[in-house]
């Protein structure tokens, strides 16, 4: 009896843990970026990381930010599907999450492709070696959320994904996007 009583508690209990452990890794990689950032601006103000902003893309790198902060949209809508028990509109949501970050992706691999042909390597300068790190860590971070989305499309076609699963992966996902809206001017407008 006391099985059947535990039962539906396992659940929200579930939840919990979940959104209590996703908090505690964004405030680690809060820390990281942080520091990383920051470094970044010491380094700019001490004169060690300038760049000329011609050798960026910049509407390159734009149109990536509109293809991010729209996947996060569709990864609202994911999480508000998932909410209403409405498998197929979670399915569909995700994939468009998933493929969002996946263009976001293949921009920025095109992004470095030009960047490294004309010979802005890591090892060109104090600002490129920040640009590759963050931009790099980040573009980690988008690959790491579109493997757990596209977990979480499959789950949804199978029917075993739960909502609450979206919600934690959609945390992750906006917190990828905040860090992006704080390298994107830092490093391409200033």
């Amino acid at each position: 009896m006391t099985t059947m009583a535990h039962a539906p508690t396992h659940l929200s209990e579930a939840a919990s843990r979940s959104k209590v452990a996703i908090w505690w890794f964004l405030a680690s990689e809060i820390m990281l970026f942080g520091g990383l950032i920051a470094s970044f601006v010491i380094s700019r103000l001490g004169g060690g990381a300038q760049v000329d902003h011609s050798q960026l893309n910049v509407l390159v790198a734009a149109v990536n930010t509109f293809i991010l902060l729209s996947s996060s949209y569709t990864m609202v809508e994911a999480f508000a599907c998932a909410a209403r028990g409405d498998r197929r509109g979670m399915r569909m949501f995700l994939a468009f999450t998933v493929l969002g970050g996946l263009a976001f992706l293949g921009i920025k691999a095109y992004e470095y492709t030009g960047e490294i042909l004309h010979g802005f390597t890591p090892w060109a300068g104090t600002f490129w070696s920040f640009y590759y790190t963050m931009t790099g860590l980040h573009a980690l971070h988008v690959a790491i959320g579109v493997i757990a989305n596209a977990a979480l499309c499959v789950g949804a076609r199978l029917g075993t994904e739960r909502p609450y699963r979206v919600e934690v992966a959609g945390l992750y996902w906006h917190f990828v996007d905040i860090v992006w809206i704080f390298l994107f001017p830092l490093v391409y407008l200033s």
